[in-house]
């Protein structure tokens, strides 16, 4: 079992943050170009504020730059705290548990944004490999959302 913590503290409101955040082609703003997630057209405008918490969502290929499938993501929200934060428990064909708390906190000037993340890769031996993967991936994510809305200094 893996466990990483990712934090940025943003120049925009808790608001506009989790507007973007919280739908698909938001998602993969983040993630793009290192990783792309597929998702049903349905999902494009739903907010995961509007899924129903507990269900799975759908099935969601994850491709690397984009077009290369490296995992299929079976999608389920167990927490959802709208404006605030959400609880994400997956299974994957690669992941036997996939969990991601994404938090967003209010500052007078901006918003925190955490990830927290717990996972257990199927092949055991992986594990190291994947955290790195994994670590690649979400220090991108902060990096780009850095990017987008400024970064308050601490």
């Amino acid at each position: 079992m893996a466990h990483l913590e990712f934090e940025s503290r943003l120049r925009a409101s808790r608001a506009d943050v989790w507007a973007l955040i919280t739908v698909m082609p938001g998602v993969n703003a983040e993630l793009m170009p290192l990783v792309k997630m597929t998702y049903p057209s349905e999902a494009k405008t739903r907010s995961i504020a509007d899924a129903p918490a507990g269900e799975f969502l759908f099935w969601s290929w994850i491709l690397a730059f984009g077009f290369i499938p490296i995992d299929r993501h079976h999608l389920r929200l167990v927490e959802i705290r709208p404006g605030e934060g959400f609880v994400e428990e997956s299974v994957s064909w690669l992941q036997r548990r996939w969990r991601h708390e994404r938090t967003v906190r209010g500052l007078p000037n901006g918003c925190v944004v955490t990830d927290r993340l717990t996972f257990e890769p199927r092949i055991g031996w992986a594990a190291p490999l994947v955290a790195r993967i994994v670590g690649v991936v979400f220090r991108h994510r902060h990096r780009r959302l850095n990017r987008r809305y400024g970064e308050i200094a601490i």
